[in-house]
């Protein structure tokens, strides 16, 4: 029999080599997993191979005593779960424990996104001509402009963009690739990017990869390199609001839905393998129909 801890470790193999997740994503789960295994450490049997029902709504009950959001304890219980039905899948266990426990569905919270205002006030700061406002350009036109995610966007490799078809495959969660097209914004500031940065600063520092993205010192980009890159661009700015990775794949969505485009196409370029995951979006754009009727309709 597995200890617990070589049970995680196969777990973790599963996320990353068969459900191609990010390293961010397999320690969220880790994480998830390893504090309820000290939770039952703490009360009696610790072994993962031995929970049942009762064990945990115990444990749903003690997140709640310790105060956890609802969001956390929500994570949490997911991961377990899915822990879980990796375990049952693989024959380790006969029931999913997690199965049927469930928490109350809470108020719909609304994607934050960027109004049009805000966006063109975000490209006038990319403008300039050193190497990095280039690549900080590039990366503003790839994100908005396809509504790619950010994991997706650092992997990808100059031979997944066609600049003269104007597409790009992308690989997405689950291993699914699919193709996303990007317009002649983000065409031209990929040729500018490539010529005035990344090739020059490849050369300088030796390097030698496809990946699109890079660094200051000519390497693979990170997640976290992405987000900093966005955080240098809005200080430049006037607004005051943060910025995310995913608030601008949350503007890409909530501007087609309002200029028009239908659901089905909107689901199909943000990889969501659920219309259900897309349907978020129809929130926002009634509440921004809801906010301009008040505006200007004289019996409002």
């Amino acid at each position: 029999m597995l200890s617990n801890e070589e049970l995680i470790q196969e777990f973790s193999a599963y996320l990353k080599y068969e459900r191609n997740y990010s390293s961010l994503t397999d320690d969220a789960y880790l994480e998830d997993i390893r504090d309820f295994v000290e939770f039952l450490e703490e009360t009696g049997d610790s072994n993962l191979l031995e929970i049942d029902l009762t064990d945990t709504r115990i444990y749903l009950s003690a997140l709640t005593d310790e105060k956890y959001s609802r969001t956390s304890i929500s994570r949490k219980i997911s991961s377990l779960r899915a822990f879980y039905q990796y375990l049952l899948n693989h024959d380790f266990i006969d029931e999913n424990p997690f199965s049927y426990l469930y928490l109350k569905k809470t108020g719909l919270r609304l994607p934050n996104f960027f109004y049009d205002e805000e966006i063109e006030l975000l490209f006038e700061a990319a403008s300039g001509t050193k190497p990095l406002d280039y690549r900080n350009k590039a990366l503003l036109e790839v994100l908005y402009g396809t509504g790619i995610r950010v994991s997706e966007c650092q992997h990808l490799k100059l031979e997944d963009i066609d600049l003269n078809l104007g597409v790009m495959l992308v690989l997405g969660k689950g291993n699914r690739e699919r193709y996303v097209p990007f317009g002649e914004y983000a065409k031209i500031a990929i040729e500018e990017y490539i010529e005035n940065c990344r090739s020059l600063l490849m050369e300088k520092y030796h390097k030698k990869h496809d990946y699109l993205f890079i660094s200051q010192y000519g390497e693979h980009i990170s997640v976290s390199g992405i987000q900093y890159a966005l955080n240098q661009l809005i200080k430049k700015t006037s607004l005051t609001s943060s910025i995310h990775p995913h608030k601008l794949r949350h503007s890409f969505a909530t501007h087609l839905l309002n200029n028009g485009a239908d659901m089905r196409t909107v689901q199909e370029l943000l990889g969501h393998k659920s219309l259900s995951s897309t349907q978020i979006y129809t929130h926002v754009t009634k509440d921004h129909l809801l906010k301009d009727y008040k505006q200007f309709h004289p019996r409002a």
